[in-house]
């Protein structure tokens, strides 16, 4: 009767495995740049490395960096050894997994066969589970699984090596959007996680379509980047190019969605944002089932959406919740706003520059008491003061949340009564400046907004030097500017110019959400029809059923 013994069997001691002594120039020579790669020549399969060269190979790749471990443990009466890095992995499941596991091999084999993968499988699935390990057999295989969070597991009579997935999760909980807030809606958004975003639009979009690829970006940081795009939907030559801009992303360092948007833009110089950014996980869905792809970017809280139209960065997911009645109204506001930033302080310039017959005498003979006293000329005195709200909004962001807004607050007040009871500036340019700046903080999406303020600084100067015609000189140029802008193809102003009279009913006005039936024509989708044709429900004749 063969006696029970324990599967795994570990043997700690105090001190680790001895690192070998400082690096050469040989050991050097194997390490492809600062990034620690191992080259072409290291690419050999395990089986021809014993456990003590591995241990070699894994410490000149990693250095001697402190958070490199190493146990030796044994596997079914088999001398093995562990390597990870403890400050990628979740050490309670490596104490769960191999220091507190009590389980037996029963009356199964306590040997292992050195050519039966079958029977390797068979151990680590009642050591490990399926789905948690994977064989591999290069020396490069092994420096990159270690990298994301794995175990590295050595048998000595195992011709290949296994990894074993236990990644740490140390990422924030989900919370509510602090960019893109909305009164009625989900309030869940997304948070450094790279799965957990993934997660939260699968939950939204529960169908076999969707689709996600993976790519690793940065030489140095190998950041995980996904795309995401409902198949069959999608357009394939949109999808294909996202890809191609993805794969010749080569650069060292990916930090954000930021760094991925400015790479894969078409034209970067444009003030413009060519991506859409957003937070929310509903907003996501919604476009990717609008036919348009999404780009999650490992440690990044925004996901990139591509491509992207004008009229996307005045919609909010909100309109969808609300009546279209209300949502439309709040729409006109918008892109009445967006105007306002635009228009008001560099037509207050033109105006009283060259053009004062427009102002109604009374206005104008109060504008002029304003500023009588006032030392400095009207496009000066608009340049003083945005640079100064531009630094109290700066500080505002930048110290603590408990007094940042009100320091905000309070710093424009003061700072702009006490300007104006100084004689430095006008009270009207106070006016100006607020609803200026209060209408820039309409838009939904922060990097239009971003854009505008810069636009706005522009205008103002060309106001100051041909009035009323250099505003709308400014103007022209910036439509021909927008019309020239491409997002993946798709034209920036689309579906405006060129224009698309069906796709009309939910750019500035909004229809009702049972006439929303048919996806963007300029996305050029492969399944067209949204949803079912459908009209408005009528009430019924009750007068009539109950005489029947």
């Amino acid at each position: 009767m063969n006696s029970k013994k324990p599967l795994v069997t570990i043997h700690r001691k105090k001190d680790r495995f001895t690192k070998p002594k400082r690096q050469t120039q040989e050991n050097h020579s194997s390490i492809s740049g600062p990034s620690n790669e191992l080259n072409d020549t290291q690419l050999k399969t395990m089986n021809k490395h014993s456990i003590d060269e591995l241990n070699k190979i894994i410490t000149n790749a990693l250095g001697n960096t402190s958070d490199l471990k190493t146990e030796k443990v044994k596997i079914a009466e088999v001398d093995s050894i562990i390597f990870y890095l403890e400050s990628v992995i979740e050490l309670r499941e490596l104490q769960k997994m191999f220091f507190n596991k009590e389980t037996s091999f029963g009356n199964q084999k306590t040997s292992l066969d050195p050519q039966s993968e079958e029977e390797m499988e068979n151990l680590c699935n009642d050591l490990f589970g399926g789905g948690r390990y994977q064989f591999i057999q290069t020396d490069d295989d092994v420096i990159n699984h270690m990298l994301n969070g794995n175990i590295i597991m050595a048998i000595k009579t195992f011709p290949k090596f296994i990894s074993i997935n236990i990644p740490i999760e140390n990422t924030r909980s989900i919370e509510e959007p602090s960019t893109q807030t909305v009164i009625r809606g989900p309030k869940d958004g997304f948070i450094e996680g790279y799965v957990t975003n993934q997660s939260l639009i699968r939950r939204r979009i529960r169908n076999s379509k969707l689709r996600f690829e993976e790519f690793t970006l940065g030489k140095d940081t190998k950041t995980k980047v996904a795309i995401g795009y409902m198949d069959g939907i999608a357009n394939e030559s949109i999808i294909e190019e996202v890809r191609k801009r993805l794969n010749k992303i080569k650069v060292s360092a990916i930090f954000e969605s930021g760094n991925i948007e400015e790479l894969i833009s078409d034209k970067s110089s444009s003030v413009f944002p060519l991506a859409l950014n957003t937070e929310r996980p509903d907003t996501t869905a919604a476009h990717l089932i609008e036919g348009k792809i999404c780009i999650i970017v490992d440690g990044s809280p925004f996901v990139l959406i591509v491509p992207a139209v004008f009229t996307d960065f005045f919609t909010s997911s909100e309109d969808y919740y609300n009546h279209f009645v209300m949502s439309s109204f709040l729409r006109v506001i918008r892109y009445l706003s967006f105007l306002i930033v635009l228009i008001v302080p560099s037509a207050y310039v033109g105006v009283l520059t060259y053009h004062q017959e427009l102002i109604p005498t009374y206005l104008l003979l109060n504008i002029i008491a304003q500023r009588e006293g006032v030392p400095f000329p009207a496009v000066v005195e608009v340049l003083l003061m945005e640079l100064v709200f531009e630094i109290l909004r700066e500080a505002g962001i930048r110290m603590p949340r408990a007094v940042g807004q009100t320091v905000s607050i309070v710093g424009a007040l003061v700072i702009g009564q006490a300007a104006a009871q100084a004689g430095i500036i006008s009270n009207i340019m106070v006016i100006i400046v607020a609803i200026t700046a209060t209408a820039n903080f309409v838009a939904p999406v922060y990097s239009l907004s971003a854009a505008t303020r810069i636009l706005r600084l522009i205008l103002v100067p060309i106001a100051a030097f041909l009035g009323l015609y250099g505003v709308l000189l400014g103007l022209i140029v910036m439509v021909a500017h927008l019309a020239s802008l491409r997002s993946f193809g798709v034209p920036y102003l689309a579906p405006i110019a060129p224009f698309s009279l069906k796709n009309q009913r939910d750019v500035i006005f909004r229809m009702p959400y049972w006439a929303l039936n048919r996806r963007p024509t300029y996305l050029r989708t492969l399944d067209q029809p949204k949803n079912e044709t459908m009209g408005s429900p009528t009430p019924p004749d009750m007068l009539r059923r109950n005489k029947g």
